[in-house]
């Protein structure tokens, strides 16, 4: 999230490229080509005086001897495809983008100064700009530590406890599990809750849910509930 976005200056028109922007909301290159094409050519369906060179400017790049088709995208262009972007990650590369935009349209109204002013001011512009990315770097944190799981994640985890349990107690159909499912489980989740800091699994921030798992997956009975269980099983006639 600290990267620059990189906004460039074609014949007086800031633009940024696709392969950018399909690497900063993690989409595939050749997908984020097919939204512009399909935007194109919706556009000039509907209306037939729309000028798409100040939306899209279609370009190519070199990679490995091989040239691939490439777009650079203006201000509104990429407003055009990434609206439909969504998720909090997302709303932040939107926003930093923007911000890019802004800044260096700043820049571009400073040709008349000397290149010695000119460079001083960009800089400036990059010292500003990393100061907002940090802030909104900060708030996307928040957000993600305060999200919880969602239904399928708190089942997810409830049918993987399950799991672990019947494990630790030999099996459904043992006098372990007929005797100490209850305290295994009740066992189980309170130590979940311990170590996440939690006060149910369904609290479980998004965030943390992968370590939720391997928690769980690892889960071992304490002593004292060990030596019960065994205890329990030794009654097992054979």
């Amino acid at each position: 999230m600290n990267k620059l976005v990189n906004v460039k200056n074609k014949d007086g028109q800031l633009v940024v490229t696709s392969r950018q922007i399909a690497g900063d909301f993690q989409k595939r290159h050749s997908h984020v080509v097919e939204a512009i094409e399909n935007k194109i050519k919706s556009l000039t369906t509907e209306n037939s005086e729309v000028e798409i060179s100040k939306l899209f400017i279609p370009t190519s790049f070199n990679h490995n001897g091989n040239e691939y088709k490439e777009y650079l995208l203006t201000r509104d262009g990429f407003t055009f495809i990434v609206m439909g972007f969504t998720g909090a990650k997302a709303d932040a590369w939107k926003l930093k983008y923007i911000e890019a935009f802004n800044k260096m349209e700043k820049v571009l109204k400073t040709k008349q100064l000397s290149p010695m002013e000119q460079l001083k001011l960009q800089y400036e512009v990059i010292e500003e700009h990393e100061e907002k990315l940090s802030s909104i770097e900060t708030k996307v944190n928040k957000l993600e530590n305060s999200m919880t799981i969602d239904y399928a994640q708190q089942e997810e985890l409830s049918s993987l406890a399950r799991k672990i349990v019947v494990q630790a107690l030999g099996g459904k159909n043992t006098p372990a599990y007929k005797e100490l499912n209850k305290k295994a489980f009740s066992t189980l989740w309170r130590d979940f809750k311990r170590i996440m800091q939690v006060n149910s699994y369904k609290n479980t921030s998004v965030k943390q849910f992968y370590r939720a798992k391997d928690l769980i997956n690892n889960w071992k009975p304490n002593r004292e509930l060990e030596l019960m269980i065994k205890g329990a099983n030794s009654q097992m006639s054979f």
